[in-house]
């Protein structure tokens, strides 16, 4: 039977470094070289995507901002010039007569109230509630009651041009009830009154009349019965 004799320490170690310069001992499969150029590029990449980026929406923010200068910061009302900020159309031109319609019961509120001074009068408010100008022509047609005259105007009220009212604004006209000074004849207390509306020619029709409410207690009239033309001013109004 053969023995084998133990090589010597230095033998071994001769063996084993032999070994490792020629490539044929062992090695660990498991662990991978590690990608130096991959991991060292990522970050590179990344910043150019976000820098990338970034430079878009700077453009994007830029031609927005340019064009709403351009519009004139009316967002969203191109295509409609007659529109402002708010999206609301502008009143319409006073000027072209197919924007302008006789005032009357139908597109306006009307409001007649007794005022303390001056003594006996009374003041008759328009309030254009529609969509269009509305003209005031001449003066207010008053009917108390069933009275079968109609109450003449004061001469020195008339106004140089006709009360027109934008949608919105209101015209005046003042009442004298009666005489200061007790000289009115055929005096009574009313509880009903009816405002007429004059056309484009005197005397015409200018569309319904308004019932205003009076106070519960009625209105004192006589013979002394007469109304202002119609005015812009309330003041002015009850001036006469």
């Amino acid at each position: 039977m053969r023995k084998f004799h133990a090589l010597p320490v230095t033998l071994l170690a001769a063996l084993a470094l032999t070994a490792c310069q020629d490539g044929t001992g062992t090695k660990d499969e498991g662990a991978a070289e590690p990608r130096l150029t991959s991991a060292a590029t990522a970050p590179a990449k990344a910043t150019t995507a976000v820098t990338d980026a970034k430079d878009t929406k700077d453009t994007k923010d830029t031609k927005s901002e340019t064009a709403a200068k351009a519009d004139g910061g009316n967002s969203g009302t191109a295509g409609n010039p007659k529109r402002g900020n708010s999206g609301t159309a502008k009143p319409t031109d006073p000027s072209d007569p197919a924007n302008r319609v006789s005032c009357n019961g139908s597109n306006t509120t009307v409001t007649a109230e007794p005022v303390s001074r001056p003594l006996n009068h009374m003041l008759i408010t328009v309030k254009n509630t529609g969509s269009k100008y509305c003209d005031l022509t001449y003066f207010p047609v008053l009917r108390f009651d069933e009275m079968q005259w109609v109450p003449q105007p004061i001469g020195d009220s008339r106004a140089q041009a006709v009360t027109t009212l934008a949608p919105g604004e209101s015209g005046y006209a003042g009442v004298t009830l009666s005489a200061a000074d007790g000289s009115g004849e055929h005096g009574r207390t009313s509880h009903k009154l009816t405002v007429g509306f004059q056309g484009r020619t005197p005397n015409s029709s200018g569309g319904p009349s308004a019932l205003p409410k009076l106070p519960a207690e009625g209105v004192y009239y006589d013979s002394s019965l007469t109304v202002t033309y119609w005015l812009r001013d309330m003041d002015q109004a009850l001036s006469y």
